[in-house]
């Protein structure tokens, strides 16, 4: 705990086994009340391997996407009492050292949400990030930042830290089940008022660490846009989009029973 405050840690997790135990090891365990991982029918033994260090796992029987994945993260979560929900993908990519800032800069109640960025600073061409994946992120963000008035360094990180009061508010379900999902959550937490903050994280580019292709990169590209676009349109009344909607969309009710469940 941090604060009084509860910290779960979520995984969540696709062909992760080689890259879970040194994950898992470099966590700080002292303040983290919760790991919990979710399997997206991984075609390797990443369940397993959880289940042998002892990490609360939940297994998808068929593929949900990266953002079907998380949406399951956030429920299990919460209903194991979250304060602060920390998301770190199991390949080893960012240092899981950095959690216990993340959770404080949220259990200080300076921010709603924190994100781990690999470009302030070096860390991002350092740690071995492409080149095209580098320039490519940089104009993203500046579009992202003067579409919503924020700034940001970056909106593509896989490293961040959200409180339970946000988790409950942004209509999650309705957002895509695919990579864009993290940027409609980061737009969705702007357009109800909730603050971010940044925090500095060296990163790694390395062969087991997870990262889409071109052409998914292309596809990403313009969801993250079309987003971000959607955002300026409902804000100017201009027309009304499901992952902005205030009456519907939010994270089921759940038991901490369900993590002993496979969800089909």
């Amino acid at each position: 705990m941090l604060l009084n405050k509860k910290i779960v840690v979520v995984l969540p997790a696709y062909n992760a086994a080689k890259t879970l135990k040194r994950t898992y090891d470099e966590l700080p365990h002292d303040i983290i009340d919760d790991v919990i991982l979710i399997d997206d029918a991984s075609l390797d033994n990443t369940a397993e391997l959880a289940e042998q260090l002892g990490i609360k796992t939940l297994r998808h029987n068929k593929n949900r996407g990266y953002g079907g994945n998380q949406k399951t993260c956030y429920t299990a979560a919460l209903a194991r009492g979250a304060d602060i929900v920390v998301m770190l993908h199991p390949d080893y990519q960012y240092t899981p050292k950095l959690v216990t800032a993340m959770a404080s800069m949220i259990a200080s109640e300076q921010f709603d949400a924190v994100l781990a960025s690999r470009i302030l600073g070096n860390g991002a061409l350092a740690g071995g990030m492409p080149l095209y994946k580098y320039i490519a992120n940089r104009f993203l963000t500046l579009f992202q930042n003067l579409l919503v008035g924020y700034k940001l360094s970056e909106y593509h990180t896989g490293y961040r830290a959200w409180s339970r009061t946000l988790l409950e508010k942004l209509p999650l379900m309705n957002c895509s089940d695919d990579f864009v999902f993290d940027n409609q959550m980061i737009v969705q937490s702007l357009y109800f008022g909730f603050t971010i903050g940044e925090i500095s994280c060296p990163t790694k580019y390395f062969p087991e660490a997870s990262s889409i292709n071109f052409r998914r990169s292309v596809i990403y590209g313009l969801g993250v846009l079309k987003s971000f676009i959607d955002f300026r349109l409902q804000r100017m009344g201009i027309a009304q989009y499901a992952i902005f909607s205030d009456e519907d969309g939010r994270l089921p009710d759940a038991t901490g029973a369900m993590l002993t469940e496979t969800i089909s």
